[in-house]
């Protein structure tokens, strides 16, 4: 009988241990050296036939940056997108997790577990390796008609899950903040703002969400500003300040309307297929100025975009997607953040190259070049031929 309880007693505090340290892994804390590292995948927009490179950029994005945190910020699964997708997972010709009746209705439940599958491939790796994730949903996250409580009984499937409501606006989005604590107490030195953009963006409810909270911190920090990041999936438009007008011949001249923009060098890096017009303040541009925490946003939605600028004292930062049903480039952002200096962390884009099939994928740190100077007029003639070539190109693209 004693041998018997003992036994019983083993397997208890097993079972308790096993649970204790599945929680201590979910506390986010600087490490000794003061780091603490974040990955943030955007648009895996795939569905319960996953594809192979997909799969494989997360796996690498992870042996590449070691994070203490995984932000996946948005558009985790595609509703229904039909183009490009002809060998790149084991279903061709077809990509997106919604059933539909005859009518053209959504079938939930069997939309429900393609959600759950798509889900258990994208999340194995983190879930494998013990590495606390979050989520931000995106618009094609809400178009496979779940709701938010349906995607947080999904996401609490797993144990690393970090997702939660904690929001109180009347659309019942998903925001939440993570409290990352102090290499040396369990007081928090950094906080993170993960919002809910749904189809279009942030509403009036969860700003207010947000100051409220914002400043519930600060008097917890003796009235001083926690600092923080944000990770949502569509961007505000203040990025389009990013960019500055230019001429035709300027390197980079890209078409908006009609008008010619690129990306101002003075204030931003990186690379952009298209131009979003400045001149724009949000009402969420102005509460993360109005809390005097927020260092920085970060953002997914566009794919093929990667870059990023300081806009009024906060960085502004396009990452790109990892749909490979969408044309490239494909990567992921890995931020690190620095208990000791927080305005000194450091924010790198990756590109994925290569592929699964050719046996040549691997990732590229994404080198940002200035703009070539023209030191004749015959340079700057083939850069107006070129940048006319490239935009009739793009307004043909949008055309057909």
């Amino acid at each position: 009988m004693k041998k018997l309880f003992s036994v019983v007693l083993s397997l208890i505090l097993v079972f308790c241990l096993s649970g204790a340290v599945r929680a201590q892994n979910k506390t986010l804390r600087f490490d000794e050296q003061g780091k603490f590292t974040i990955l943030q995948i955007s648009d895996p927009q795939d569905d319960h036939h996953p594809a192979y490179d997909m799969l494989n950029l997360i796996k690498l994005a992870i042996e590449q940056s070691d994070p203490d945190l995984v932000v996946f910020s948005g558009d985790i699964v595609d509703d229904l997108y039909n183009e490009g997708d002809s060998g790149i997972d084991d279903e061709d010709g077809r990509e997106g997790v919604c059933v539909y009746d005859g009518n053209g209705d959504i079938l939930f439940d069997e939309t429900f577990e393609n959600v759950r599958v798509a889900c258990g491939a994208i999340f194995e790796e983190v879930e494998q390796r013990q590495i606390p994730f979050a989520v931000a949903l995106g618009n094609n996250d809400y178009k496979t008609g779940l709701t938010a409580d349906d995607w947080l009984d999904v996401f609490n499937d797993y144990d690393m899950n970090l997702t939660t409501d904690e929001g109180a606006d009347d659309d019942n989005r998903i925001d939440f903040r993570l409290n990352i604590l102090s290499s040396a107490s369990d007081d928090t030195a950094f906080a993170l703002w993960i919002m809910d953009t749904g189809l279009d963006e942030v509403k009036r409810g969860q700003i207010d969400w947000f100051l409220s909270e914002s400043n519930s911190l600060k008097s917890e920090n003796n009235g001083e500003a926690i600092p923080s990041i944000v990770f949502q999936h569509i961007p505000v438009d203040d990025i389009g300040n990013l960019f500055e007008r230019c001429h035709i011949w300027d390197a980079g001249a890209t078409l908006k309307g009609s008008r010619l923009y690129r990306l101002n060098k003075e204030i931003a890096v990186g690379r952009w297929t298209s131009v979003r017009k400045p001149g724009t303040t949000t009402d969420e541009f102005t509460a993360w100025k109005e809390s005097g925490g927020v260092l920085a946003a970060f953002f997914g939605h566009l794919h093929t975009q990667g870059y990023s600028g300081t806009w009024q004292g906060i960085e502004l930062g396009l990452t790109y997607g990892s749909q490979f049903a969408k044309k490239a480039p494909y990567g992921f952002r890995v931020v690190t953040l620095n208990e000791n200096n927080p305005g000194g962390y450091c924010s790198d884009l990756y590109l994925y190259e290569g592929s699964v099939s050719d046996g040549d994928a691997e990732i590229v740190k994404q080198i940002n070049e200035p703009y070539p100077v023209y030191n004749s007029f015959k340079e700057a003639f083939v850069g107006f031929f070129r940048n006319t070539f490239d935009n009739l190109k793009k307004i043909l693209s949008d055309m057909f």
